[in-house]
């Protein structure tokens, strides 16, 4: 049994295949597995938490792993340590998530291309069609992920407090949300997962697309993504395309289409869950 598994800050999926690519399980879900904030014995918590999981961990072979918080040797180990504990017989690959996203949207296994992520968090990579060049190192979502969902988050809770939102939408976002002033710093400062708890607020945003203050919000930041993400690789940008992979850029696709129309770059796929196309890959390149 081989697992593959594409892990954010909020949620990891899950999927078994044979060494033919055949599906043997449900797709299974757990929280997500970002060593940068959880530590090493709550990754293991979660991982064996799930029965399925517990029940065949010794008929599987093995792992590839795609992770937020695994693009340096620290983050790896961690999460290369929890799971060589529970798939005790597995061979264990742990890689960053940017990765799944380059497998998941690329057309051919040897496309160059720019592949941005959207999701819980934001990163933005160019593959040439054999290796991952990364021009900014994140620093994490307190400083970083521009057009992430934890960053809307944080803009709308922002908007909210400053009354920079129309008022409908202000009346809207406080019915739908817990907004107390004490409630959310509980969340943000003595809670794990602070990222992952701004990041649902961005769902207010796509419920709400037809005010102009909101798809004005979604650009906005999609603006300085793009100026501090994308523009890192001014050159490639001229003759590959740019993909986008995450909850974010899955449900922000015309305004990214018009961003990139403003800032001349061309979109190319887009992908909510790169998952199926780990799948896809690693039935081919089973040793890869």
């Amino acid at each position: 049994m081989i697992l593959i598994v594409d892990s954010g800050s909020t949620k990891s999926d899950w999927i078994a295949i044979d060494k033919n690519g055949k599906q043997l399980l449900e797709k299974l879900r757990t929280k997500g597995l970002n060593p940068e904030i959880l530590k090493e014995e709550k990754l293991k918590k979660i991982i064996k938490k799930n029965t399925d999981l517990k029940a065949h961990r010794k008929e599987v072979t093995h792992v590839f792993f795609y992770g937020a918080g695994c693009g340096t040797d620290r983050g790896k180990e961690l999460v290369n340590n929890a799971l060589t504990e529970v798939f005790t017989n597995a061979i264990i690959k742990v890689d960053e998530d940017t990765m799944a996203a380059v497998y998941g949207t690329i057309n051919h296994d040897t496309e160059a291309a720019v592949v941005c992520i959207l999701g819980t968090g934001s990163n933005c990579s160019y593959y040439d069609g054999k290796k991952l060049h990364q021009r900014v190192q994140s620093l994490g979502y307190i400083l970083m992920d521009d057009a992430a969902g934890n960053y809307y988050g944080k803009e709308l809770i922002r908007d909210y407090y400053f009354s920079n939102m129309p008022v409908d939408i202000k009346i809207a976002f406080g019915s739908k949300f817990n907004l107390e002033a004490d409630y959310i710093k509980y969340n943000i400062y003595k809670q794990p997962n602070p990222n992952a708890y701004l990041a649902n607020f961005a769902e207010f945003m796509f419920l709400n697309k037809d005010s102009e203050y909101i798809v004005e919000l979604i650009k906005k930041g999609l603006r300085i993504f793009v100026k501090n993400y994308i523009m890192q690789y001014k050159e490639e940008i001229k003759t590959v395309p740019v993909h986008f992979a995450g909850s974010i850029a899955y449900f922000s696709q015309d305004q990214i289409k018009e961003v990139a129309k403003e800032m001349g770059f061309t979109v190319g796929n887009f992908e909510r869950r790169p998952i199926e196309g780990l799948v896809a890959f690693h039935s081919k390149n089973l040793n890869r």
